[in-house]
């Protein structure tokens, strides 16, 4: 129960000389607060994921022959994921793992390192790519997840995609971290990625949908870069 206040906003009751219905200003203020940033977002998310890929186009197509030079199978690796309100779509990366290693991942559960929640990782997983751990490494194989932003499935900044089968809906802060679009990048993602404790990553996803703001995006977007530069977490 503690949990779920600390969460929920707290709702104060109108002294009884003061219309009910004065609040319905303050909501439709809101409203349009909400609607003019979801606009605002939605054109920064496709104006900035159009310029990335122009530009990272030559190293996407220098990793794509590397992929293909060194392991069979497709350049990119599709999955189910866990969108807006719970809804499937198909989410883009580089393959950075042998055709078909998704299928062998219940060969792998009992050495999965991440035993305080839903999700799977394996620090020197052997199912990974010498190419695939460079790519892994520096972040690349998440670029193609730029096409996802252009459709409308992900946003440049938001909770990260689960995979369907890690997207546990059990307690109310799992099912908030489904209320906004899925994203490229996010808090967890600038503080530590996988060293990060899953019920500090939960926190952190539910502190960022209920301080959702352009200021808050920017200043998230600065510090992937150096995230990102750094390595930490990534593997």
């Amino acid at each position: 129960m503690t949990q779920l206040t600390s969460i929920l906003p707290t709702q104060v009751s109108a002294p009884q000389h003061v219309p009910v219905n004065i609040t319905q200003p303050r909501q439709r203020d809101h409203f349009r607060q909400r609607r003019s940033y979801m606009v605002m977002t939605r054109a920064i998310d496709v104006t900035v994921a159009m310029m990335v890929l122009l530009l990272a186009s030559p190293l996407l197509l220098l990793s794509a022959m590397l992929i293909k030079l060194t392991s069979r199978g497709p350049v990119l690796f599709r999955q189910q994921r866990a969108g807006f309100a719970g809804d499937p779509f198909e989410m883009y990366k580089l393959r950075t793992m042998y055709n078909g290693a998704d299928d062998d991942k219940g060969l792998y559960l009992a050495r999965n390192e991440r035993k305080d929640g839903p999700c799977f990782k394996i620090r020197n997983d052997p199912r990974v790519t010498r190419v695939g751990r460079i790519l892994r490494k520096l972040s690349i194989d998440e670029l193609p997840q730029l096409i996802n932003v252009l459709r409308g499935e992900m946003a440049l900044v938001g909770p990260r995609p689960l995979p369907l089968n890690e997207a546990k809906t059990d307690t109310l802060q799992q099912r908030l971290r489904m209320s906004v679009k899925p994203g490229l990048t996010c808090l967890w993602q600038v503080s530590g990625r996988t060293e990060i404790p899953y019920e500090e990553w939960l926190a952190l996803d539910i502190w960022y949908i209920r301080h959702q703001s352009l200021r808050l995006d920017f200043e998230i977007l600065l510090r992937t870069i150096p995230a990102v530069l750094s390595t930490r977490g990534a593997y």
